[in-house]
């Protein structure tokens, strides 16, 4: 190689195209494209075989991009520490980046690989990419510079002012060619998965968003509410791994935002998206600043709450057999398609803490194992948020009426009998999520298509909580 190339791993962030961590690497050579694949990687795509195949398309994709580009992707198995020392020593290269984690074990190891590789003489970069708004960029605003917001509204604030920065020329960054050798890329069947007809990668990713922006993201506030839609932006998973850019997405919204010929509705419906990736920015710097969070609540009231490690209705809740049809759609959906609707998650995961009493931290790694998108602190924040526990600072838990819910937001049932084919021909109007109330529910005609009558009933299971609850938090 005539110059000295600079390593970047690649990690949850399969893109080449509006990349912090690429343009910091490229400040210092020619960059040399490395994938890791360690034990902690191993054993997260091993939890969920759609994610697996979801990964592996999406790292073939990158691949091809770089072949574009005269380059490849480095496919190395082993620890990240002695895997980068290696092929620095091989290639000349003088150090690596990276991009940063936002969860508190994951973000342990990059300390401990920063150290490592500082030790051994090597430069060690890491580099917030994930969010659209840096963690250290929106606490620079905050009333204790260098702490982080534990509350949603005052983050949204400021979040919505801050500039969001652009690396959006990928024709800037240089990749290095070189002979060194290369692992095969990885494959569904090695995390005991199976390939998958999704696609994944960033070309894909980025028609998915453009398909929003012309079709669906102008009627996002109804399709946000109205699960049967089904016009939400689907983004999650490419967030998830990174094959688009928060920031892309972000700056698009908010072009159109400030586009004045916007209609009055197209114009709530693009605040409300770009909330929800406000959202989404808020609990990555929640685990940022807060990384103890994976294990335990941001409030620290609620960190003795006896919350139940088992239920007789749990395995219910697992199956999608509660007995009250927007829970069990939205499990149902979860199984079948490892996402679900995010009206319906909230009313889902409420069920499970507040109905049941059972631990958020069990429903969030229950859930991590059916899921495509792989996201610690999203998954632990959001949890958190709807247990009542986290950034979301009500007086009390927001417990969700299961059925009421659904006589809002699915009245003729569209969205419920897609996913739950024992109702098909059963009438909404009997729906009633009591087995005393709903007669066609309850009877046992055929006990193997029968519906489950509820496992509870909500008015009770939702006082017996709040009971709980205020004795805990008012002794």
């Amino acid at each position: 190689m005539a110059e000295r190339p600079f390593i970047y791993r690649f990690t949850r962030d399969l893109r080449l195209d509006d990349h912090a961590g690429l343009a910091v690497a490229a400040l210092h050579g020619d960059v040399l494209p490395l994938l890791i694949i360690d034990a902690a990687l191993k054993a997260r795509l091993a939890r969920s075989p759609r994610r697996a195949a979801f990964f592996c398309a999406a790292a073939a994709a990158l691949d091809v991009e770089l072949r574009e580009r005269g380059s490849r992707l480095i496919v190395r198995r082993g620890s990240p520490s002695g895997t980068i020392k290696s092929l620095a020593a091989a290639s000349h290269a003088p150090g690596a980046a990276w991009s940063a984690s936002y969860d508190g074990g994951a973000m342990r190891s990059d300390e401990r690989l920063r150290s490592e590789l500082e030790e051994a003489g090597l430069m060690a970069s890491i580099v917030h990419d994930a969010p659209a708004v840096a963690p250290d960029e929106s606490a620079a605003a905050h009333s204790v510079p260098g702490s982080g917001y534990r509350a949603f509204a005052p983050y949204f604030e400021v979040w919505r002012d801050l500039p969001v920065r652009s690396h959006e020329h990928p024709l800037l960054v240089r990749f290095a060619c070189c002979d060194l050798q290369s692992e095969p890329l990885p494959g569904a069947q090695e995390f005991g998965a199976v390939e998958s007809a999704d696609q994944a990668g960033p070309s894909v990713a980025r028609d998915l968003f453009e398909r929003f922006l012309r079709e669906d993201a102008a009627h996002y506030a109804i399709a946000a509410v109205v699960p049967s839609e089904d016009r939400t932006s689907h983004l999650s998973a490419h967030l998830s791994f990174g094959t688009i850019s928060a920031r892309t997405v972000v700056r698009a919204l908010r072009e159109r935002l400030e586009d004045p010929f916007s209609l009055t509705e197209e114009r709530l419906s693009y605040r409300r998206f770009l909330r929800a990736m406000a959202q989404r920015d808020f609990f990555l710097q929640l685990g940022w600043f807060y990384p103890r969070t994976r294990d335990e609540p941001l409030q620290e009231r609620m960190r003795g709450f006896a919350w139940k490690q088992s239920h007789r209705a749990l395995d219910a809740w697992r199956a999608g057999a509660t007995g009250y049809p927007l829970v069990d759609a939205g499990v149902r959906q979860l199984e079948q398609i490892g996402w679900m609707h995010p009206l319906v998650r909230a009313v889902a995961a409420s069920f499970l803490c507040f109905d049941l009493g059972v631990d958020w931290r069990i429903g969030r790694d229950e859930w991590d194992r059916r899921l495509i998108e792989d996201d610690e602190a999203l998954a632990t924040g959001n949890w958190q948020w709807v247990a009542g526990v986290g950034g979301d600072l009500a007086q009390y838990p927001r417990i969700y009426n299961p059925e009421r819910q659904r006589r809002r937001h699915d009245p003729d049932g569209i969205y419920v009998r897609r996913w739950i084919p024992e109702l098909r021909s059963v009438p909404v109007a009997t729906w009633h999520g009591l087995a005393g109330d709903s007669p066609q529910l309850a009877l046992e005609l055929f006990s193997q298509d029968a519906y489950a009558r509820p496992v509870v009933e909500h008015e009770r299971a939702a006082r017996e909580f709040l009971t709980r609850y205020r004795a805990f938090v008012s002794p």
